[in-house]
């Protein structure tokens, strides 16, 4: 009598962008019967409410720019950000598959792709994030992703079906535990694909590794719980960069929404509640200015920026987003910004008049009335850390080996910003769970057919 209520050949536990691009690339050996199981789409992933911008050095929508970048200068720029050395094999190998998953999107699942050359980020020498057409966000690229799934004959995906656990045998992986229709199902694989997101909902998880980040605010979704961490380590999985996570400082107190990343690039000041400029706004990646941000006395700041910059901002969801809740306003002059702000108007006035607007574009003066201005905090997004994985996906054991047939990406995976969260570059968290996920998914496609059931 078999020990499983069905079986498989791969399950992907999370339907999130790593789930998702795992199993259509396995899916591509027909022979293959491959399931994701999803926590709630209702609830949905962080990829859902990511702006969905994608790294990729090296792709036709750069050389059509006459851009001149490739997965080897990506890395090194992740890499000089981050400091992280010994995760230098797996920033080249999710680097190598960016550029190939990119026009993947673009050509055969017909995701509006182009090259966001008005994204200037802090770190990346050369433009490469690439975005949809319409900024509509994260959500445009999960549902791409998810209508190629329901296209696949041998992809069954189930949703309010979370993992509950994983099985195992004399240390190897042989299935996964399920919730399915309320009650608990055993289902066999040849492969188990943790894709979870991280822990960053999880206030216990996040009290123990991130305690810096505890109270600030939280822009994840909550069911971010770090269960398929905590299931590696079980087996007995090594774990990496744990007290990493994405910040953010440019969350606007009050409504929750996000100012778009590329302002302090397009030339935006940055104060505090003193009226000061208190930081280079170009020099900080928006996690590491999250950090900033969080050491100031109220843990606010005032970003402001003027017409010449607020067209090219509204074109990003996120601004569309914070427009719509009211979460910044244009003002006419000095008097009404800084009453509306409640900043002292004689600093705010001498700051203003020494600052000059430097975009990537060269030196544009001073900024000119009318201004927009919102408040800003610092928040989190999601957690980096997770279970150490190889260059081709799978969980190492904490002595170094391979946990067989468990493999992990997405939130569930260490990412690969480095120990810090200053550490993390724009574009690297898609960056690591589609890179996993082509890599994970291509690699059974190939060796599962060959391999005997066990």
């Amino acid at each position: 009598m078999s020990p499983f209520d069905y079986e498989v050949d791969v399950a992907v536990v999370g339907g999130g962008a790593c789930g998702l691009v795992t199993a259509l690339r396995a899916a591509r050996s027909p022979g293959l019967t491959v399931a994701v199981f999803e926590k709630s789409t209702r609830e949905g992933c962080n990829a859902q409410i990511s702006s969905g911008s994608l790294a990729a050095g090296g792709t036709r929508f750069q050389r059509a720019a006459g851009i001149d970048d490739s997965p080897a200068r990506h890395a090194r720029d992740i890499l000089a950000v981050s400091g992280d050395t010994e995760a230098a094999p797996l920033v080249h190998a999710v680097c190598e598959a960016a550029p190939r998953y990119v026009e993947w999107l673009a050509d055969e699942l017909g995701h509006p792709l182009e090259l966001g050359l008005d994204m200037a980020r802090s770190g990346q020498s050369v433009p490469r994030l690439h975005t949809d057409v319409g900024r509509g966000g994260g959500a445009l690229l999960v549902r791409t992703l998810r209508r190629a799934v329901e296209t696949a004959a041998n992809i069954a995906f189930l949703d309010a079906t979370p993992g509950t656990g994983l099985l195992s045998e004399d240390g190897r992986v042989t299935g996964v535990l399920v919730r399915e229709n309320g009650r608990t199902r055993r289902v066999g694989a040849r492969a188990v694909v943790l894709a979870a997101d991280g822990f960053a909902a999880n206030t216990e998880m996040l009290a123990e590794h991130c305690p810096d980040a505890c109270g600030a605010f939280y822009g994840g979704v909550g069911t971010s719980t770090g269960d398929a961490i905590s299931w590696g380590v079980a087996l007995g999985a090594g774990t990496r960069n744990m007290s990493a996570y994405l910040g953010h400082g440019m969350i606007v107190p009050g409504h929750g929404t996000r100012l778009n990343p590329v302002l302090p690039f397009l030339g935006a000041l940055l104060v505090g509640s003193d009226g000061r400029r208190f930081a280079d706004e170009r020099a900080q990646g928006y996690s590491r200015l999250g950090r900033i941000i969080a050491a100031r006395p109220d843990g606010r700041a005032v970003l402001i920026w003027d017409d010449r910059m607020h067209d090219t901002a509204m074109n990003s969801e996120l601004m569309r987003q914070s427009q719509e809740a009211g979460a910044f306003r244009r003002h006419p002059d000095l008097a009404a910004l800084a009453t509306a702000l409640a900043l002292p108007a004689e600093a705010l006035a001498e700051t203003l008049r020494m600052f000059r607007a430097v975009s990537s574009d060269g030196d544009h003066g001073p900024l000119s009335f009318p201004l927009y201005a919102a408040r800003v905090t610092h928040g989190i997004l999601a957690t980096q850390g997770g279970l150490t994985v190889d260059t081709t996906g799978h969980v190492l054991h904490a002595s170094g080996r391979r946990i067989p047939n468990l493999y992990a990406g997405g939130g569930s995976a260490a990412g690969i910003s480095g120990p810090s969260t200053e550490g993390y570059m724009s574009g690297n968290g898609l960056l690591a769970a589609l890179g996993l996920g082509w890599i994970i998914g291509n690699h059974l496609a190939v060796t599962l057919p060959h391999s005997a059931r066990t």
